[in-house]
């Protein structure tokens, strides 16, 4: 579902540039649940972004679903990222005057369906929302904003999705409620790749890549398949 192949990226700096990765590769299967780790400023955040055609890398390949995003047109990765990729972060990143309905339609802005309405509105019942279909985020909790951005980022029922710290701001109960949702969404096909610094959300995965000064330094084996990483959340998204 997604490979990255040998990616370089560097951000100028008051002496020179500064890299963020070297040369770093990695691949997540359909049915995956990955975990990236590794200390700050080793390229977590760097990789997330351009495994979702949003920053360019210097060189090297990204292929999601089996397209080179850089080999599209900015207009064309756009289109592509809207229909096959969904983005969850840590800040949740709603769109503060608008109501939970319209935030989970944000997507649709991008594709356009005729059941983005009742795709909506079935995903905020499986997250448990209808009785904050009208509110707006400043009247959620913490875990009900979570709760928004996943349905959100599941509303075109994307191939891939691309987590950065999605627990971060959680407490431990609606952290395993966010993770049961990541971990129904590969038992569905879909790839889930994960940048968290948290042991106890990186044990729920199928793999834990490592990296370290912009490279991958581990790939732990995945768990066998009759230890599922996570237990479901029922939710069938």
């Amino acid at each position: 579902m997604l490979i990255i192949d040998k990616i370089i990226k560097s951000y100028a700096g008051p002496q020179g540039p500064v890299p963020a990765v070297r040369g770093l590769s990695l691949r997540v299967e359909a049915g995956e649940f990955v975990a990236v780790q590794g200390p700050s400023g080793c390229g977590k955040s760097t990789t997330l972004l351009a495994a979702g055609g949003l920053l360019v890398p210097d060189g090297g390949t990204i292929k999601v679903a089996g397209r080179d995003l850089y080999a599209l047109s900015a207009g064309e990765r756009a289109a592509f990222r809207a229909a096959t990729i969904g983005f969850v972060f840590q800040q949740f990143h709603l769109i503060p005057y608008l109501r939970v309905l319209d935030n989970v339609l944000a997507p649709a802005w991008a594709i356009h369906s005729a059941d983005s309405r009742a795709r909506a509105r079935d995903l905020i019942a499986r997250f448990g929302l209808e009785k904050r279909i009208d509110h707006v985020p400043s009247e959620l909790s913490t875990g009900e904003r979570q709760r928004v951005a996943m349905a959100r980022a599941l509303l075109n029922r994307p191939k891939l999705i691309l987590a950065d710290e999605p627990t971060g701001n959680l407490d431990e109960e609606n952290a395993e409620i966010i993770l049961g949702y990541l971990a129904d969404f590969t038992r569905d096909g879909g790839a889930v790749l994960m940048v968290t610094h948290e042991a106890h959300a990186a044990a729920h995965c199928h793999r834990i890549i490592r990296l370290k000064d912009g490279t991958v330094m581990a790939d732990d084996q995945p768990v066998s398949e009759d230890q599922p990483a996570v237990p479901s959340s029922g939710a069938g998204v």
